[in-house]
């Protein structure tokens, strides 16, 4: 994919960056540097200027103060799985956080803290040891900071609500380089923006958490055979089911994995994954009507401790991806299905998550996630396992078309799943957008952090 806007900006003086911070540089022809600008998705091949492996949060404000002083952009590198891959740009200051990973768990004040690039299933694992979790987003090798600043949808959603929903304060470092502790109370603007607002404000450099008393769960994933029919039978049911069961179920031909029968391999599929936190009894008749759908082809729901839902890898190794996404109202199965039976591309996704509960029981306006009321998110994927020899404009041309086939183009998104050609406003409301560009305004008004699904200062 191309360089972002503003790639041109004056270079930072590397010299004085030296001097300022205590972690590790890289520059371009270092040893380590190609590997450094590695991010989750491999279309993005971008060449930063430099790369600041932080040591700890003095180094961010140095660094951050020392390119608005410059006027250079400052790109966020934390877990890295930006879609649009937003942890790496042309001719930017990369500030890679994955040196100042921690987690720490309090479980008799269930309070959790995650520091720097820490992932969704470092935090997990380490909660889950005492029987507690924060709910994050579906994949443990995604950072806590990137899941939590878009909003937090994932497999606790509907019983707890988002990721932000738990959030009781951050420390963030502003491009001014204040260090900063914000709250509900202290700095009440800020705090809503990183609740949502993608971290268009400040960089996080800690986020604390309140821990919810989630064990033993029934979770895993059903492999149920794909048509339309079946498609929007299980909409209809996910979007009624009891709150307690979260669901993401997946359209895709069937990967070659031990536990789907060979014969099925290639073949379009739905793979659900769910979670259902309460009474065991109660979530085997939850999800029994999922169940009753068809037939599995593979059946891997149990009873389990939460964390095993975080425990392996997460899915591909750096595929090279286009992705669209989009909340909505209802569903066109037909159309879903029929992109993913017949797009050129060699592997062809649409996601689908039912949502409500108590993510709608928030009000619109509390966080920077607007988007309470939607029943659905549609995710659109076109992926090609072979970063080498992918070609990444038809992959976009595919998800273009499969969305606007489906009724999806246009129509307000999830901001950590848009892809790099959705516009940021399309993750936000006019108001919520407005407000967003005046927290801007006031706390990164030359854009230093530009490097995102950007928000521009208010005029």
């Amino acid at each position: 994919m191309p360089g972002l806007a503003h790639a041109t900006a004056p270079p930072i003086d590397v010299v004085r960056l030296r001097d300022a911070v205590r972690g590790t540089i890289l520059t371009p022809g270092d040893d380590g540097d190609d590997a450094a600008r590695e991010v989750f998705n491999a279309a993005v091949d971008r060449r930063p200027a430099a790369i600041v492996r932080a040591a700890g949060a003095d180094d961010v404000a140095a660094l951050l103060a020392l390119a608005r002083e410059a006027g250079t952009g400052v790109a966020v590198r934390g877990g890295g799985h930006s879609f649009a891959g937003h942890g790496v740009a042309d001719g930017a200051v990369v500030l890679d956080l994955r040196a100042m990973a921690a987690v720490e768990i309090d479980p008799d004040a269930r309070v959790g803290v995650a520091r720097g690039a820490a992932t969704a299933g470092q935090y997990t694992a380490a909660a889950g040891r005492h029987g507690l979790a924060t709910g994050f987003g579906d994949t443990p090798e995604v950072g806590v900071a990137g899941i939590t600043l878009g909003g937090g949808i994932g497999y606790l959603s509907r019983r707890h609500g988002l990721t932000v929903d738990h959030l009781l304060d951050a420390e963030v470092v502003t491009p001014d380089g204040a260090v900063r502790t914000v709250d509900a109370e202290r700095e009440p603007d800020l705090f809503w923006a990183l609740r949502g607002g993608g971290g268009n404000a400040g960089v996080v450099t800690r986020l604390r958490f309140r821990l919810l008393p989630v064990d033993r769960v029934l979770g895993g994933m059903l492999v149920l055979p794909l048509s339309a029919e079946l498609l929007a039978a299980f909409v209809e049911i996910a979007t009624a089911a009891p709150e307690a069961l979260t669901t993401i179920a997946r359209a895709v031909p069937a990967p070659p994995v031990p536990f789907i029968p060979p014969e099925h391999h290639g073949r379009p599929i739905l793979l659900v994954a769910l979670v259902h936190d309460g009474d065991p009894a109660e979530g085997e008749r939850a999800v029994a009507p999922i169940r009753a759908l068809a037939e599995p082809i593979a059946d891997l729901v149990r009873p389990m401790a939460y964390r095993e839902m975080f425990e392996g890898p997460g899915g591909p190794e750096r595929p090279a991806v286009a992705m669209r996404t989009a909340f909505a109202d209802a569903l066109d199965a037909e159309a879903i299905v029929e992109g993913v039976r017949t797009a050129p591309t060699p592997f062809a996704a649409a996601e689908v998550r039912a949502l409500g509960g108590a993510i709608a029981r928030v009000p619109a306006d509390a966080t920077a996630f607007a988007h309470r009321d939607a029943p659905l998110m549609v995710s659109i994927a076109a992926m090609s396992m072979d970063p080498a020899t992918a070609d990444v404009a038809a992959l976009e041309a595919s998800v273009e078309a499969r969305a606007a086939a489906a009724g999806l183009a246009g129509r307000p998104g999830y901001v950590n799943y848009l892809g790099a050609a959705q516009p940021t406003a399309a993750a936000y409301p006019p108001a919520t957008l407005a407000r967003l560009a005046a927290v801007k305004r006031r706390y990164d008004p030359g854009n230093v952090l530009r490097f995102n699904h950007n928000v521009a200062p208010a005029a």
